[in-house]
């Protein structure tokens, strides 16, 4: 039993050291590499993210106030519902790793925002529909 946890260890070990690194290439070479990041591979990505407290992804919860892209990296406003939301300090983090899961995407920066205030007029139509709000 010893013997077999052993072979276990050596072969994780094994495998860490001889992984491929991720995301080794420059934001440029990485946008070359697979072609310009667009918009809406980011809205895709950021619509696989759901508010814990609402059924709703975060994006057509409104909470995304705006994207920019430049040559495989990405930048995204975003907010939450209300300043001292719990989820402050990992939403952001949870966003990052969604769309760094995006072909060619280098880095992805999401910053908290509070200007303006997020309000239920954010809320798209499918979000109001599934809410039961229209």
């Amino acid at each position: 039993m010893l013997e077999r946890l052993m072979r276990l260890v050596r072969q994780a070990r094994q495998a860490q050291t001889t992984a491929p690194e991720q995301n080794t290439l420059t934001p440029t070479a990485a946008a070359e590499a697979t072609g310009p990041i667009t918009e809406e591979q980011v809205i895709a990505a950021l619509r696989t993210v759901f508010d814990p407290e609402i059924p709703v992804n975060i994006y057509d919860l409104g909470l995304i106030y705006g994207i920019q892209i430049n040559a495989g990296e990405v930048l995204i406003d975003m907010t939450l519902t209300a300043p001292a939301c719990p989820v402050a300090g990992t939403l952001p983090r949870t966003v990052e790793a969604a769309v760094q899961r995006i072909p060619g995407v280098a880095s992805v920066t999401a910053q908290l925002v509070w200007d303006p205030p997020w309000t239920q007029e954010n809320l798209s139509e499918e979000a109001r529909l599934e809410l039961g709000m229209l």
